[in-house]
């Protein structure tokens, strides 16, 4: 397990207390779980789990990762029964294939692991991304640019194996931290890749 990882973000929910209250989930993603026709989701470095609440509230089942022992457990110490918590380091963790139907990743970016979640939707399954881009107008201090994308760059991750279901580019939710650009993505997978 990334070590360094895991302290930075246990520490990070030990010591804002607010990131483990229940929250609103993406409203993007309320949007798009219509066009989702079945019920197996993924959530991919999940934190405390607004999504996966969102997901498991309406009837998904929800497979839950995270790095975090602590945003894990408070996820699971909320009691939903059709949520289960996974601690894993995503770089070595082995998504099984062709096993979900939704596939969520929000406010996180690790551009190496999207072809192993693409290979973990099944055909007609959705992969919905969120996360940050780069942009003049971001509040927050200088990030890793790693961790951000550049303008229209989710786009680039999907050939014609992939039907284009919504894009956009947009400032994150008045109720987030810091005021930031983001980007989002939904494609249904259709073939096998």
């Amino acid at each position: 397990m990334a070590l360094e990882d895991k302290i930075k973000w246990d520490k990070k929910y030990q010591e804002i207390a607010s990131l483990l209250e229940n929250r609103k989930p993406s409203e993007k993603l309320i949007k798009i779980i219509e066009k989702v026709k079945g019920k197996k989701a993924l959530d991919v470095a999940s934190g405390a789990g607004r999504n996966s609440i969102y997901l498991a509230i309406n009837d998904f089942d929800v497979v839950a990762l995270d790095i975090s022992e602590i945003a894990l457990e408070s996820l699971n110490n909320k009691g939903y029964k059709n949520i289960y918590c996974k601690l894993v380091d995503l770089d070595e963790y082995e998504i099984p294939k062709n096993s979900y139907d939704l596939i969520v990743m929000t406010n996180f970016l690790d551009r190496n692991i999207i072809p192993k979640l693409l290979n973990a939707l099944k055909i007609g399954g959705v992969f919905f991304i969120e996360t940050y881009m780069e942009d003049d107008l971001n509040e927050k201090a200088p990030s890793n640019p790693d961790f951000l994308l550049k303008k229209n760059e989710l786009k680039t991750f999907f050939d014609d194996s992939f039907e284009l279901l919504d894009y956009e580019e947009f400032v994150n939710e008045d109720y987030e931290i810091y005021k930031m650009k983001k980007q989002f993505i939904a494609v249904r997978k259709l073939t096998i890749i």
